[in-house]
């Protein structure tokens, strides 16, 4: 009898000790992506070829820096119909991170930091009818202006908070997943 009350204690040590586990299962992990290439399309309302900005850095964290490309100018006053893409070119093929962002809507948030080159509307909500920002119009200045458009792409964004719907990235909160610099000309 007694090593059976011995047995049935060890038994119950083990359970015990196997539900303490650090092990924390609990729910998916959410891993972070590598981006290695973004790129943002304005198609001209009013016809016209596509101004293309492409930032592409094929050794992600590596030395070397990405290389920015823009294929041409705006027109001044002129409305664009925008789009952004994510992929990591380190897998073959590349992986298309921006179906992510699409599905965890939600949890992302595109800003688009500028200063004089025109306005930007996000054409695009998550769930909850918060702006995503993989679709955008921009409408160019009104006047002749270069400067550096930035497109940064945030993870658990606060999408509430204030100025963040319209676009502000001040209070916006949350981790960078990317976040590119194109030099841009308006004319």
């Amino acid at each position: 009898m007694r090593n059976v009350k011995f047995a049935a204690m060890a038994a119950l040590s083990l359970i015990t000790l196997a539900s303490c586990s650090n092990d924390d299962d609990s729910g998916p992990v959410n891993e972070e992506e590598v981006i290695t290439t973004v790129t943002a399309t304005f198609t001209p309302e009013a016809g016209g070829n596509a101004v293309i900005l492409t930032s592409r850095d094929l050794d992600g964290d590596g030395p070397d820096a990405p290389v920015v490309t823009v294929s041409g100018n705006f027109s001044v006053g002129s409305v664009y119909d925008g789009t952004v893409t994510f992929l990591n070119e380190m897998e073959s093929p590349a992986e298309d991170i921006t179906t992510e962002i699409h599905e965890e809507a939600v949890d992302h948030q595109i800003f688009f930091q500028q200063n004089g080159l025109g306005n930007f509307v996000y054409d695009d909500t998550d769930a909850n009818g918060h702006p995503v920002g993989l679709h955008f119009t921009y409408t160019a200045a009104q006047n002749p202006v270069s400067s550096n458009l930035i497109i940064t792409l945030r993870h658990l964004p606060n999408k509430s908070g204030q100025g963040v719907p319209g676009g502000d990235i001040t209070n916006a909160g949350g981790g960078t997943d990317a976040e590119v610099i194109f030099p841009v000309t308006v004319e």
